[in-house]
C-alpha cells in the first residue's frame, strides 16, 4: 500500500528539506561484486543469472528502511511492500518494464519473475504494481561494463541497479554494479550498507 507521510514526522526530514528541491538530487555509487555463488548456484538449479540477482537485490533491501519510502513530486510516501522493475526484450525487438512483487521465497519470486517476463516477451507489453515500492533494475549483459549512470529526471526517483556482462577473474567471477538513488529516500552510509547486505546475499546463495 501506498501512503503520503509528512517528511518532518520521519528521520529523513532533513535531507528533504536540504534536497527535494536540487535540480539533480540522484547519487551514483559503484561496487564491484564477487558473483561466483549466484553463477553456481543458478547453472546448478538451472535458474537465470538475473532473476536471481533481481531476487538478491529484494533480499538485500528488505531489511533496510528507506527503501520503503521514496519521494515524488515534492511529496513523501510510504510503503509496506517492494518490487523489482526488470527490463524485457519483447518478441518484436522492442523492449518492456515489468514488475515483479518481491518474496522472500525463492521459488516464489522465480515463479512470478518467469511468468511476468516471458507474458511481457509475449504480449510485449508492460507490468507495473503501483502500491509497491519498485526498485529499478537494467542488465546489459551485451558487453563487460565497469559503471553505468542512469539518466537524472525528476520523472523518476527510485533506487535503480544496472549491470552489464559478467566477467572472469582468476577463480573468480566478477561483476560491477551501480546504484543510484535519491537523497532524500537515503544517504551514502545507508547505499553503502546496502551493497554490502547485497553482496552477503549473493555469497550465503
Amino acid at each position: 500500500m501506498k501512503t503520503e507521510i509528512q517528511p518532518q514526522h520521519t528521520n529523513r526530514s532533513a535531507a528533504f528539506e536540504m534536497w527535494i528541491s536540487s535540480p539533480m538530487p540522484m547519487v551514483t555509487m559503484t561496487k564491484t561484486m564477487n558473483v561466483s555463488r549466484l553463477v553456481r548456484y543458478g547453472k546448478k538449479h538451472q535458474m537465470s543469472f538475473n532473476m536471481l540477482m533481481c531476487w538478491a537485490i529484494g533480499k538485500a533491501a528488505s531489511p533496510l528502511q528507506e527503501f520503503y519510502i521514496l519521494p515524488e513530486k515534492g511529496r513523501l510516501f510510504s510503503y509496506d511492500s517492494l518490487a523489482i522493475n526488470t527490463i524485457v526484450q519483447n518478441k518484436s525487438g522492442g523492449i518492456n518494464s515489468c514488475d515483479i512483487p518481491f518474496s522472500e521465497d525463492l521459488h516464489q519470486f522465480s515463479t512470478d519473475y518467469t511468468t511476468l517476463t516471458t507474458r511481457a516477451k509475449e504480449e510485449c507489453q508492460s507490468t507495473f504494481i503501483e502500491d509497491s515500492m519498485i526498485i529499478g533494475t537494467s542488465a546489459m549483459i551485451q558487453t563487460e561494463l565497469d559503471t553505468i549512470v542512469n539518466q537524472y529526471t525528476d520523472k523518476f526517483s527510485n533506487p535503480m541497479l544496472l549491470w552489464g556482462k559478467y566477467r572472469k577473474h582468476c577463480f573468480k567471477t566478477l561483476l560491477p554494479i551501480s546504484f543510484q538513488f535519491h537523497h532524500v529516500q537515503m544517504d551514502g552510509m545507508q547505499a553503502a550498507l546496502f551493497l554490502d547486505n547485497l553482496q552477503q546475499e549473493i555469497s550465503k546463495l
